[in-house]
């Protein structure tokens, strides 16, 4: 599977990005997919997870209730909304997917990743 992210680029404070993940492979539907995210000088960490169908996703503390991952299965695109965003949002954003059957949260759990896309917040 390769993954194209895009969407990033330079906000202030407050503002919302939508970022988007085109995905190469028809067999989309059948993996779950996976926002994360990685700051200068810090490890990678999740943004957010969703399930193969959409009906299960999950977000850490740190973004619950400003960020929402969605997917289209019929377009091959995943979609991360981020509102509210805050300067320690500033990181490079990655798509990644995952065979795991199950849910998935861990960046071990993904087995492909994208580019990378850089989120820029100012105060």
């Amino acid at each position: 599977v390769q993954l194209q992210a895009s969407g990033g680029g330079l906000v202030q404070a407050g503002d919302s990005l939508r970022l988007s993940c085109a995905a190469s492979e028809r067999t989309f539907s059948r993996v779950s997919m996976g926002w994360f995210r990685q700051a200068p000088g810090k490890e990678r960490e999740v943004v957010a997870t969703i399930s193969r169908s959409g009906g299960s996703t999950y977000y850490p503390n740190s973004v619950k209730g400003r960020f929402t991952i969605s997917r289209d299965n019929a377009n091959n695109t995943l979609y991360l909304q981020m509102n509210s965003l805050k300067p320690e949002d500033t990181a490079v954003y990655y798509c990644a997917a995952s065979g795991t059957v199950g849910y998935v949260t861990r960046a071990y759990e993904f087995d492909y990743w994208g580019q990378g896309t850089l989120v820029t917040v100012s105060s």
